[in-house]
Parts: C-alpha cells; sequence; structure tokens
C-alpha cells in the first residue's frame, strides 16, 4: 500500500469521493502543507485534504489525478463550488517522489497546463481532521458537498 494526500476543495465530499474508487483502501480526512506545526484550532496555510492508502497495482497515480479532475474545476484557485478560500485549493502531495512526478507528468499532457490551478508538493505536514469531520457526508448527507451527488456514487 501507498498513501498519497489530495485535495480538492472541502475535504467532505473528496473523502466521500475517494472512498467509492476501485484500489483505494482507505482514507483520512486532514490538512496538508500548513505555515505552523501549533495549530491552537487554526489551520494556517493548510489545504484540506484526504490521506488517501492505495494499491498501486489496482489504481497508478496517474488515474487518481483523472479522477481528481472529475470533482474539481482545475483553474479555479482557491475555491471549489461555494467554497472560498486557500484551504480550499486543489493540489497533490507526497513524500514519495515518483507520486509527484507522475502527478506532474499527468498535468504536464494536458494542453491547458499553464491554465491549471493544481499544485503538486513534497508533504510539508499533516494533521488529521477531528472525527466529526471523518466521513462527514455519509453522518450528514443533506450536508453541503460541491461534488455533484452522482459523482460522488458513480464508482460504487
Amino acid at each position: 500500500m501507498e498513501t498519497i494526500y489530495i485535495a480538492g476543495g472541502c475535504l467532505w465530499g473528496v473523502q466521500a469521493f475517494l472512498k467509492t474508487l476501485p484500489g483505494v483502501e482507505a482514507t483520512e480526512a486532514g490538512r496538508a502543507n500548513g505555515s505552523s506545526s501549533s495549530l491552537n484550532g487554526e489551520y494556517d496555510g493548510y489545504a484540506e485534504c484526504v490521506r488517501t492508502t492505495f494499491d498501486p497495482e489496482v489504481v497508478s497515480v496517474k488515474a487518481l489525478m483523472e479522477y481528481l479532475f472529475e470533482i474539481i474545476d482545475p483553474y479555479s484557485l482557491n475555491k471549489q463550488g461555494e467554497d472560498v478560500g486557500e484551504k480550499y485549493r486543489t493540489g497533490v502531495y507526497s513524500e514519495n517522489p515518483k507520486h509527484l512526478a507522475a502527478a506532474e507528468s499527468f498535468l504536464n499532457r494536458r494542453v491547458d497546463r499553464e491554465r491549471i490551478a493544481v499544485e503538486v508538493l513534497p508533504l510539508t505536514n499533516y494533521i488529521r481532521s477531528a472525527e466529526e469531520h471523518q466521513d462527514r457526508l455519509s453522518k450528514h448527507p443533506d450536508d453541503y458537498c460541491h461534488i455533484p451527488e452522482p459523482l460522488l456514487n458513480k464508482y460504487l
């Protein structure tokens, strides 16, 4: 199993979507690449993300990028749906340089690469979200989500 951190706006919908994908073994709502390690309830500079454990024999980083592009507007900076702010930026983070290279390769093959606002960066830090955010949409299906419901269930 391998782990990659995927940010696609509000983490509730991203986690619900990723859990349905073939090869994704586990997900955890969290925040990545923030500017402080002592939060005191604040998430300065952090991107809402989903820690995604996957089987590389079943799903590749390229495939995960393709899935991500189904649920985000890749040209939107710091905004997905009605959620606005730096914490809603899109990105892929990893401690594995091969993951980052695969994600960059996916982006670089697109003719619109210069317009894409998806960051690909080494993971510098990660904080697990509070329990109330874990699997939020399965506990509260009427909560707001920028991902259309048909996409949330597309791979079930």
